[in-house]
């Protein structure tokens, strides 16, 4: 039976999905052209087609991350939810996506992809600075509609949005999964989100003072 034909950018995805899986279950420096060649049922040739070398490779896997992540945002901002809501549902997406598959933040955080590429460096600091982008929007509706506090530049509260998954993430990945990453994030979200009130600083002089009391 002839194998089923599918066109370029379809394989493309097929083989940074399988690069992905390789880190997954065997690590970084698992990952080559032979690899993944093996995993796809081809021969090395036929995947030389379409990336010249593991370098290539590497390059589709983050892109097919940032896809991924763009995804999520595009499906949020279509829900039928409040802005709070929404960013709390966003950072609920990126959990899944990180705890289903602990590759992503291998690749992200190793040395061993970025060191050397500047070039692999600036494609990984777009996707983050995509993911800010995107998360400000999300904020800045939320500002514009007095739901969300408007004393600080949706940018900075971005930043601290993905400060409740990076460093959470590493902690994740370092425990080899034994680090309760969706319980971490439920409370964090709730302190995130707390601080996010339009009277966030009016709450806390007051519980200040019913404390002295």
């Amino acid at each position: 039976m002839a194998k089923k034909r599918f066109g370029t950018d379809i394989r493309r995805e097929q083989i940074a999905e399988a690069a992905l899986d390789i880190v997954r279950s065997q690590g970084i420096k698992a990952l080559n052209v032979a690899a993944v060649a093996e995993k796809m049922d081809m021969v090395p040739s036929a995947l030389y087609r379409h990336f010249k070398g593991k370098n290539e490779i590497v390059t589709a896997v983050l892109e097919l991350i940032g896809t991924r992540l763009n995804a999520h945002f595009q499906q949020v901002v279509n829900e039928d939810a409040n802005p709070l809501e929404k960013l709390r549902i966003l950072l609920m997406r990126h959990i899944e996506m990180i705890s289903g598959n602990n590759a992503i933040p291998r690749l992200i955080f190793s040395e061993e992809v970025i060191g050397g590429h500047p070039e692999r460096r600036q494609q990984l600091f777009g996707i983050i600075e995509k993911v800010l982008e995107n998360v400000a929007a999300i904020i800045g509706d939320g500002q514009r509609r007095g739901i969300i506090r408007g004393d600080l530049p949706a940018k900075n509260l971005a930043v601290s949005f993905l400060g409740m998954i990076q460093p959470a993430a590493i902690v994740w990945n370092l425990s080899s999964g034994e680090f309760d990453l969706l319980h971490h994030s439920q409370a964090a979200w709730k302190l995130f989100s707390d601080s996010l009130h339009p009277n966030f600083c009016n709450i806390g002089v007051q519980a200040g003072v019913q404390k002295k009391k």
